[in-house]
């Protein structure tokens, strides 16, 4: 499962720059061609936050649509798929986006609150 060292890897880069600071909120970008499953992410998050400044925080996990242009017709089209097919029956396509994986922001609880 990839996913759990992906997202060992998200919360690494986090606490990178967000240490010592306790984080409350996370979200991340997740799209639907990007071949990560965010129900994974979201099973692993709580496992390799334990213990950590993130521990508790909530996940929101954007899943945006991908979208393709054939490189035969010239088409473009939504493509939810990881296997992603013109409807020319063409697999000669360009990713345009919902690949992403990132993280959009994260939420670091007020000084006064952590003590």
């Amino acid at each position: 499962m990839h996913e759990l060292a992906i997202t060992q890897s998200v919360v690494d880069a986090i606490m990178e720059r967000a240490a010592p600071a306790r984080v409350n909120t996370v979200r991340l970008v997740i799209g639907r061609l990007s071949g990560v499953v965010p129900e994974s992410v979201r099973f692993c998050f709580d496992l390799v936050t334990a213990g950590t400044p993130l521990a508790g925080a909530a996940l929101t996990i954007d899943e945006p649509t991908g979208w393709a242009r054939c490189r035969r017709c010239g088409a473009e089209f939504v493509a939810d798929d990881l296997l992603v097919l013109c409807g020319c029956g063409c697999a000669d396509v360009a990713v345009d986006g919902g690949d992403d994986l990132r993280i959009a922001s994260v939420g670091l609880v007020p000084a006064a609150e952590t003590s």
